[in-house]
């Protein structure tokens, strides 16, 4: 979730997986997945990096509670061939 600000001012947090894309048009303005358009004072780059750091927060924590890739069921190494059982 990013906090960002309408045109009125009025705070807003906006779920970054939904975006669809984000235009400047002279406003900046971010079209969700379900269609709806949201127009902010933020600028692309602002938001842009907004959504990066957001994912960076989450990004240790994801792999975090992850097995081990040797745990993972049918797992193997990069160029060895399968063997059968």
């Amino acid at each position: 979730m990013i906090r960002l600000t309408r045109l009125n001012r009025q705070p807003l947090v906006v779920n970054s997986d939904l975006i669809e894309f984000i235009e400047n048009a002279p406003d900046t303005v971010i079209t969700l997945i379900n269609g709806e358009k949201v127009v902010v004072l933020e600028s692309t780059e602002e938001i842009l990096e907004q959504i990066v750091k957001f994912r960076q927060r989450l990004l240790p924590t994801s792999l975090g509670s992850l097995p081990p890739i040797a745990a993972w069921s049918g797992a193997q190494r990069d160029g060895e061939p399968e063997t059968s059982k």
